[in-house]
């Protein structure tokens, strides 16, 4: 996915924190490195790396992210620097907003999606 610089806040390469299943998590959620999640999540979540929503994974929050590959459920509004992959179990409900959008056969989608320029390429 993304490269992470690191900001003296833990970052750095790697998968750093796992929301296990049977975990519930409410109100806002600031991750400086990758994050894996298998429970819940209800808030807002800030994530300076790449987010996995497991099949047994479920959000209830806008995402601001990097990138993300979803194959559990999340209701919320969903930003996504460089990528956003829905797997082939995902359920998203609400608007993505991304560079590069991967919706796999059987992925459930619904919402709008905006879908922005790669700075590089623009002038």
């Amino acid at each position: 996915m993304a490269e992470k610089n690191n900001n003296g806040n833990g970052g750095g390469k790697g998968l750093h924190t796992v929301i296990g299943t049977g975990t519930v998590i409410e109100g806002t959620l600031k991750v400086y490195h990758d994050i894996r999640v298998d429970g819940i999540i209800k808030g807002k979540i800030y994530i300076e790396g790449d987010l996995i929503v497991g099949n047994s994974g479920s959000i209830e929050a806008d995402i601001e992210v990097v990138s993300t590959k979803i194959g559990g459920k999340v209701v919320g509004n969903l930003s996504a620097k460089e990528r956003i992959e829905l797997e082939e179990n995902a359920s998203v409900v609400g608007d993505i907003k991304t560079k590069d959008l991967v919706i796999n056969e059987g992925a459930l989608f619904h919402g709008n999606c905006s879908m922005v320029a790669d700075s590089k390429n623009t002038k």
